[in-house]
């Protein structure tokens, strides 16, 4: 998601606790506090069917659905950041009364033309470095289309994530590690596609 820029530093707890307490949601990077900005119609309403459509896959299993109210926590040699993904899976979940998730499986992002830099770059690095992170999905908003990002796993460790594309209504997403399959049809249901939203900024 696109932000705009805080300069103090602030504690993780202070953040926290103004986060609570905020009308406006907020993304925390080592310190630095950005604050987010809405994202379009089109945008929200990707992002609102990829929820539900996990959430249908995932009743009566151990894992949950979160939607973009609830933040990731990622602690890593470069400090602590917190940022709320579109959407995101957990299996082992942070105690109720907590705003944030560690464990995420799944993380999914809806992204623009202006929020292609920080999803595919700063996010990208710092989501693939979770250890219990089986995928990283980034939906584009003018077409049918996804880059799948999925961890691989082979006798004897990790091997990294792989890159592949995921494109048409009838395209298949499957995160072969949890096991999930879940198609684009489900994410642009009821979204009216075309060109990019000038003033999306999520």
């Amino acid at each position: 998601m696109s932000t705009a820029r805080k300069h103090d530093r602030i504690s993780v707890q202070d953040y926290l606790a103004g986060e609570a307490l905020s009308e406006q949601r907020h993304e925390y990077v080592a310190g630095v506090v950005y604050a987010q900005a809405d994202g379009t119609n089109r945008h929200n309403a990707i992002a609102t069917n990829a929820t539900v459509a996990l959430a249908n896959r995932l009743r009566g299993t151990a894992c949950r659905a979160f939607n973009s109210d609830t933040k990731v926590r990622i602690r890593n040699a470069t400090g602590t950041r917190f940022y709320y993904p579109d959407a995101m899976v957990v299996c082992r979940s942070t105690p109720p009364g907590d705003s944030y998730q560690d464990e995420p499986v799944l993380i999914i992002e809806v992204i623009s033309e202006t929020t292609r830099r920080i999803d595919e770059g700063e996010k990208r690095e710092v989501y693939l470095e979770i250890p219990s992170l089986a995928g990283y999905v980034l939906v584009e908003q003018s077409s049918p289309s996804a880059a799948v990002y999925q961890r691989g796993r082979q006798v004897g460790g990790d091997q990294g994530f792989q890159r592949s594309i995921v494109s048409g209504l009838d395209g298949v997403i499957q995160i072969e590690e949890m096991p999930l399959e879940l198609t684009l049809r489900e994410f642009y249901e009821d979204v009216e596609l075309g060109e990019p939203d000038s003033t999306d900024r999520s």
